[in-house]
């Protein structure tokens, strides 16, 4: 095994493979002990397999750390990881923390942890890259930085100080939503708490919104009421609807009151509806444009790359007014048909007529036999007037035919091999 040093902030994401360079999955984390008389020992780590789970690789089964890549044994436990007595996780758990100096040089922030392996061939920290307090007021200004061996720093347990998750948040930054919020779930309640209200309102909207409705209630309920309105505006409005359907009517209409009036109209516009239908689980958002509109314009609107692609599958062309709930629908351009025509020519010119709209009272069951039936991503849902007041797109769709526990679900608890 090679005997570099390597940090843990940097392992983090890297891929593992096994010996004939099948990948299995990415490094998620890295697991120790603490010891009473030398530095935390590595027992090994944890991983990211196909089906975003997490499982344990023993230090012992890993063959390579080198820059980049982890190469192990083939060997791997599938069953989901969960940390036992006295496990501490690094990226989950201990970046963040803070220690004091034992030279007198202050306190400070463990930023990244370095592991190395010693002669007897085990993995231990040797190092701690730490961040002490800034001394500039500039709002700007950083801290210095210095390193540290494991015996030069105390930790510290300062009653009513919650351990700071800034690192951790700045760790996760590159995560992609799903693998967030699959990441935060692992995590303990507390420091999932702690996490949670680090994040920008944005990427905590993103991650909730790949969570189940059970998790997502109780992080918002431990948010302050402010807090929680600002990220539900930041939510879609069919996932911020479908969260607020869970709480109590009293908390709901608070939280409708405090969000900014455009999202909460959008949000109560859903809610009318039953969860299992078209309308309760449409996106009151697509891309609707008029008839005299080009498909220049059409292709500038789907370029947009907060729009979900689903979304930006499907030009949606009505009579005025072109916000839900618009005129009269006249029928949908897809974004490959688009391609095939010139910049100027009109949209009302290419309509597909052939696309049926859907009710907004249609069943989710009947939307999927739609979608499936003519290989469809979206599709219009419109009121009795034949007015589009929607969309529906086939993961809307899949969020609800699927088991509540499917983000979670083990679908194989077999091992091929032992912890």
């Amino acid at each position: 095994m090679s005997t570099q040093r390597v940090f843990v902030a940097r392992l983090a994401g890297c891929a593992v493979f096994d010996p004939v360079g099948d990948r299995l999955g990415k490094v998620r984390d890295v697991v120790i002990v603490y010891r009473k008389t030398a530095s935390p020992r590595v027992i090994g780590l944890v991983i990211e397999i196909p089906g975003r789970r997490h499982v344990f690789l023993s230090i012992g089964r890993v063959t390579s750390i080198r820059a980049g890549q982890v190469i192990s044994t083939g060997l791997i436990n599938v069953r989901r990881f969960q940390p036992r007595p006295g496990e501490v996780r690094v990226v989950a758990e201990f970046l963040g923390r803070r220690v004091s100096l034992t030279d007198g040089g202050g306190t400070a922030v463990v930023e990244d942890v370095a592991i190395e392996q010693d002669r007897h061939g085990e993995w231990g920290i040797t190092q701690l890259f730490l961040r002490k307090a800034k001394t500039s007021a500039s709002p700007f200004a950083k801290g210095p930085t210095t390193f540290a061996a494991w015996n030069e720093v105390a930790e510290l347990r300062e009653p009513g100080r919650a351990q700071s998750a800034e690192q951790l948040v700045a760790t996760y930054s590159e995560l992609h939503a799903a693998d967030l919020a699959t990441t935060l779930l692992d995590l303990p309640q507390e420091r999932r708490i702690e996490v949670a209200e680090e994040l920008p309102d944005e990427r905590l909207a993103d991650a909730l919104e790949e969570m189940p409705e059970d998790d997502q209630v109780g992080i918002l309920d431990r948010l302050g009421d402010e807090r929680a309105a600002d990220v539900l505006d930041e939510m879609e409005p069919d996932d911020a609807a479908d969260l607020l359907a869970q709480m109590s009517p009293e908390r709901l209409e608070h939280l409708l009151a405090l969000m900014d009036p455009e999202e909460a109209e959008d949000v109560r516009m859903l809610l009318r509806y039953g969860a299992d239908t078209a309308g309760g689980l449409m996106t009151p958002e697509p891309i609707i444009l008029s008839a005299d509109a080009t498909v220049a314009e059409a292709l500038a609107l789907i370029r947009r790359h907060e729009l979900h692609p689903a979304l930006a599958a499907a030009v949606f062309v009505t009579l005025p007014p072109f916000e839900t709930p618009t005129g009269r629908l006249l029928g949908v351009v897809h974004f490959q048909k688009m391609l095939r025509y010139p910049p100027h020519e009109r949209l009302g010119a290419i309509l597909d007529e052939s696309v049926e709209p859907v009710a907004v009272t249609a069943s989710a069951a009947e939307v999927a036999r739609m979608l499936a039936s003519y290989d469809l991503v979206s599709l219009p849902v419109i009121d009795s007037a034949h007015r589009l007041v929607g969309a529906i797109s086939v993961d809307d769709v899949l969020d609800y035919l699927l088991p509540d526990d499917w983000r979670t679900h083990d679908a194989d608890e077999s091992t091929a091999g032992t912890r």
